[in-house]
């Protein structure tokens, strides 16, 4: 069976780490791999993971630099991006290697937000339909990839924001991504504790932005501020 190295960036995630990652072990009962690369994170994240995960990295924060740090020392023939505040469904391992093998190579999950108001609903309604039509993968939909596939677009760009988005549109040059309709279930409390139509109103800009040619590294400095300003408010 061909490995799969489960490559997790992380900042500051002590409060869920453990139960996230006992959910994977069977994946590594069964010999595959997970890496887990800290951005630097100022609580115990990474002494808490220490026994769940083949490998703790340190890296510089973004994801981009900490999912290439992370597939750069993996050994698995299919590489598999996957964020903490995500819960797989059962059966991801077979369809991931079923797609990443005899499929196009690489791919996503369709997403269930956590939350249970009406309007979640909506949203992963559409955020699922777009991926599918765009062929444009976001982080939170377990991005996986195979090896050769990765290396050959050079991985993630270096760029401080939007780097799902870039590295689709590298991979779109060589096969459309699998749509795997098994569902991701991953956390609404960005939505929640930001508001969900200012959150919505957000990424809406900051996508359109840079699909419009505006740098990522300054739609990085919006980013960030405005997020801490939803979180104060």
């Amino acid at each position: 069976m061909p490995r799969i190295s489960v490559v997790i960036p992380c900042l500051n995630e002590a409060a869920i780490c453990v139960e996230r990652l006992d959910a994977l072990q069977p994946l590594r009962w069964d010999g595959h791999e997970l890496i887990l690369v800290d951005g630097g994170s100022d609580d115990q994240t990474p002494m808490f993971s220490r026994s769940l995960v083949d490998l703790v990295l340190a890296s510089p924060p973004g994801r981009a630099a900490q999912m290439n740090h992370g597939a750069g020392v993996a050994t698995g023939e299919v590489l598999w991006f996957l964020h903490l505040d995500s819960q797989p469904p059962a059966d991801a391992f077979s369809q991931l290697l079923r797609e990443a093998i005899d499929g196009p190579g690489w791919g996503r999950f369709d997403i269930r937000l956590s939350g249970g108001r009406p309007v979640f609903r909506l949203i992963e309604g559409m955020m699922n339909l777009r991926s599918c039509l765009t062929g444009m993968v976001t982080g939170d939909q377990g991005m996986f990839v195979r090896r050769d596939l990765f290396e050959r677009v050079g991985g993630f760009p270096p760029i401080a924001l939007m780097e799902d988005l870039a590295i689709s549109k590298r991979l779109k040059r060589i096969a459309r991504p699998a749509c795997v309709h098994a569902r991701m279930v991953t956390s609404s409390r960005r939505w929640e504790r930001n508001g969900v139509w200012r959150t919505i109103t957000l990424m809406w800009f900051l996508r359109s932005a840079y699909h419009l040619g505006i740098n990522p590294d300054r739609l990085a400095r919006l980013y960030y501020p405005c997020a801490s300003q939803m979180r104060a408010s």
